[in-house]
């Protein structure tokens, strides 16, 4: 089992967290609302009993006044001109208010009238008849404007109400996103799919935004959320089917090419592009295998690679970013395909910004994050590391790392990445020279007099990053090298200052870990008290609890420890001292190097083989640790 490479894939984004857009009321929804509260209400008698009231002076009141005068007072006094300021009335006599005048009570009125009509119909079940109805009439009207747009080419005048029905049609569809499991395998048999894709090249661009908005509510990994209790595996299956459908008919092209046809100065189209990058997160949430597909059979990486650097930061050019770190997830093409499209230069471009400010929001932030996530995923690469030493990576990283912003943490957590495997051997130099041993080392003492204290401490995951630099370079660097002796120099300095921060984090490593073994030792006996039987899937599992709960921030730490130890006496002696203040010996961390090489595979490296490989080093180090310990 390959342990080493399971904590160095960067988190998927999670899909309970996908982008929504704001619905906002249009103008003209408003209009027609305000246009339906016209409507005359019930007279009220005036106050000084001479007939009615106007229409347009009526209102209706929810309380019964006995002295009108005093009703007549009050509603002319009551605040923002609230009809029910005085009607609302709790246990203690005291009056409240919504601040709404009648006419806006009314229009909030038809607003939950109608979203209970809309919710009741939704409680039915969609039938087989009513939903071959529904798609006979989107035929229908397909048809008719097609035809009529054929007759009247150079006169919209004479398809205009056609594209209106067609309209209709196409938003009387969003509905079947309900019945996943029913309406798909039909929408698929039927061929109403391929008429519903074959629109995206419709020559009006409203209709083929209509379109994509079906298909990004059809894909919504949340369809048919409301039957999840019954039927949702069914469901799942149904999406699945329409995904195949959607590839099939060419749809993941058809989307890309309106991606360069849409103009995001527009409103609609904007909310259209979105809705495109959406169905293309949709659909590989599905099925991650479509993410290679997408790369290699369309321009979606050049469009996104176009679209982060944009000078002006909004929602689609997060999305972007966040589409891009997706598709690398997963895929060795894709991420062989950025280095072959300039990906990573312009990614270290755009990076570049913030190494003299912040983001401006936690939107901006985490398009700075989707971004490093992407490095550090096509660094996996051999061919990208070396472009990303081409394009002086390293370089960037460091002088992030040493202005302290916000982007400190993620340019870590990316020469690390890059500095791993035993193609980090030409970057591990680069680093050296960039010069990037101090900042580091800063970092990881807490050495910073600018810094406010809540800001001293740096967080457990650069801990773990720094860690893994400094494991790289010991691997990597050869032996009495100008540049291993700089690193071994470090640890000397300050009294081997840095030596017992080592011992320090290992320290807490243990008692982490000895908590969860006392945990996963109760389970085992548990296990033991129903069944004989100890699976070699559970020895795995609890294994890899183990390094969660500090075994893998034990078995880097001694793993450096080791390196120094057998490399310089000075160290050894001091190590070894400060190691029996806490009843612990070199030979404890023999045993923890040990287990960690019981469980390093032997082609654990899948670029070009070392000449030694990483279970030889440990094998090394374990010989050359129990002969110091006899001397």
């Amino acid at each position: 089992m390959d342990i080493d490479k399971l904590f160095k894939v960067p988190k998927l984004p999670m899909g309970g967290n996908k982008r929504k857009l704001p619905d906002n009321p249009t103008p003209e929804i408003l209009k027609k609302l305000k246009m339906d509260t016209d409507s005359p209400s019930v007279p009220v008698p005036a106050s000084n009993g001479q007939g009615s009231q106007s229409a347009k002076e009526t209102r209706s009141t929810r309380a019964t006044v006995e002295d009108e005068d005093d009703a007549t007072h009050e509603r002319e006094i009551a605040p923002g001109g609230d009809a029910d300021y005085f009607a609302e009335e709790d246990d203690e006599g005291r009056f409240f208010g919504g601040g709404l005048t009648s006419e806006q009570k009314e229009i909030l009125n038809i607003f939950e009238k109608s979203e209970g009509e809309h919710m009741e119909g939704e409680a039915h079940d969609l039938s087989i008849t009513q939903l071959r109805r529904s798609l006979q009439n989107f035929e229908r009207a397909v048809n008719k404007n097609q035809d009529q747009r054929s007759k009247h080419p150079d006169d919209p005048s004479k398809f205009i109400d056609s594209e209106a029905d067609l309209d209709s049609a196409i938003k009387a569809l969003l509905s079947l996103s309900q019945s996943p499991s029913l309406a798909y395998p039909e929408l698929v048999r039927s061929g109403t799919l391929t008429m519903i894709v074959g629109l995206l090249t419709h020559e009006n661009v409203d209709i083929v935004i209509d379109v994509i908005e079906l298909l990004y509510e059809l894909t919504d990994e949340d369809a048919g959320v409301e039957n999840e209790a019954e039927g949702h595996e069914e469901d799942e299956e149904a999406l699945k089917v329409l995904a195949e459908a959607l590839v099939s008919n060419s749809a993941l092209e058809l989307l890309v090419d309106n991606l360069l046809r849409l103009n995001e100065q527009e409103e609609a189209d904007k909310q259209g592009v979105f809705h495109v990058l959406g169905i293309f997160e949709n659909m590989i949430g599905l099925d991650p295998s479509l993410g290679s597909d997408l790369v290699s059979k369309t321009k979606v990486l050049d469009w996104l690679l176009t679209r982060i650097q944009s000078k002006a930061h909004d929602e689609n050019r997060g999305y972007s970013a966040e589409l891009l770190s997706i598709l690398l997830q997963s895929s060795q093409s894709n991420k062989i395909q950025l280095g072959n499209s300039n990906g990573i230069e312009i990614i270290l471009k755009v990076l570049s910004q913030f190494r003299r400010r912040d983001p401006v929001d936690p939107d901006e932030s985490e398009f700075m994050e989707n971004l490093f996530d992407t490095l550090c995923s096509a660094l996996s690469e051999a061919p990208v590391k070396k472009l990303f030493l081409e394009a002086e990576g390293p370089d960037l990283m460091v002088l992030m790392i040493k202005d302290k912003r916000e982007s400190r943490s993620r340019s870590i957590k990316v020469l690390d990445y890059a500095m791993s495997g035993y193609l980090g051997i030409a970057i591990c130099e680069a680093f050296i020279e960039a010069p990037g041993l101090k900042p580091l080392f800063m970092t990881f003492m807490n050495k910073s007099s600018k810094r406010s204290k809540a800001d001293a401490e740096p967080a457990s995951e650069d801990v773990g990053h720094i860690l893994g630099i400094i494991s790289s370079l010991l691997t990597n660097l050869p032996s009495e090298s100008a540049s291993r002796i700089r690193v071994l120099a470090k640890f000397v300095e300050g009294e081997y200052e840095k030596v017992d921060k080592l011992l320090e984090i290992r320290d807490n490593a243990r008692k982490r870990l000895k908590v969860a073994d006392a945990e996963l030792q109760r389970e085992t006996e548990e296990i033991h008290d129903v069944t004989d039987d100890s699976t070699l899937d559970t020895e795995d599992l609890f294994y890899i609890r183990r390094l969660e709960n500090g075994l893998f921030t034990l078995q880097t730490v001694d793993y450096i420890l080791a390196w120094l130890m057998m490399e310089d006496d000075g160290i050894r002696g001091h190590a070894c001292r400060m190691l029996s203040r806490g009843s612990q010996s070199m030979q404890d961390i023999v045993q923890t190097l040990r287990i960690y090489h019981e469980h390093v595979d032997i082609d654990d490296d899948n670029e070009s083989q070392p000449a030694v490989s990483q279970k030889d080093i440990l094998q090394g180090l374990i010989v050359a640790l129990d002969t110091a310990s006899l001397i």
